[in-house]
């Protein structure tokens, strides 16, 4: 059971993205986000730092939102040997390399992202005062759901009967005769 399922929190992060020379002939830059910034203001790929061909940008703002329907997820995160913010972005048909389309604390929520393939989905370590803001959400709104175990039906299935068909089709004949039935009918 949620204690409250209407329990909401948000908070602003930026996200930083590191270019660096690609691998390959093919692709001149390599793009990816490393980190997130938890209180940032406004940003539109603000250069944060250059050394040589390693660049870092501020490339936008994003909410981080909890919810307390999903406090599942982020205990599961919360779990995990690093505890992560997904970044989900999309490549940009404008200037930007990249466009940002969700900050989330959700592990579940970040697989749904990455089942089409059109989107980037970036796991970067949560911050720790990220951490401790959904450390405090979730032991105020979470609760453990009870296990209970499924009883059997006591329907036996052991019996059969010789010559039943499909309940689904309305037939006036059976869909289906056993062997031994057609035999006894031809005698």
């Amino acid at each position: 059971m949620i204690h409250n399922p209407q329990a909401y929190s948000s908070w602003q992060v930026g996200v930083v993205i590191q270019r660096k020379p690609g691998v390959t002939p093919w692709a001149r830059w390599s793009w990816r986000a490393t980190s997130v910034l938890p209180g940032a203001g406004p940003a539109d790929w603000a250069l944060l730092r250059e050394e040589g061909d390693l660049a870092e940008f501020h490339a936008g703002t994003l909410p981080v939102e909890l919810h307390g329907a999903d406090t599942e997820a982020y205990v599961h995160e919360l779990c995990a040997a690093t505890p992560s913010v997904y970044i989900v972005m999309r490549e940009s048909e404008g200037d930007a390399p990249y466009d940002l389309l969700l900050a989330s604390l959700s592990p579940y929520e970040a697989q749904d992202y990455t089942d089409s393939g059109e989107e980037l989905v970036e796991k970067v370590p949560m911050p720790p005062l990220l951490m401790a803001w959904v450390e405090d959400f979730v032991a105020e709104h979470h609760e453990e759901e009870v296990f209970v175990k499924r009883k059997r039906d006591r329907k036996r299935i052991d019996l059969s009967e010789d010559g039943i068909g499909d309940p689904r089709i309305g037939k006036l004949s059976d869909v289906y005769a056993s062997p031994a039935r057609m035999r006894r009918r031809l005698q």
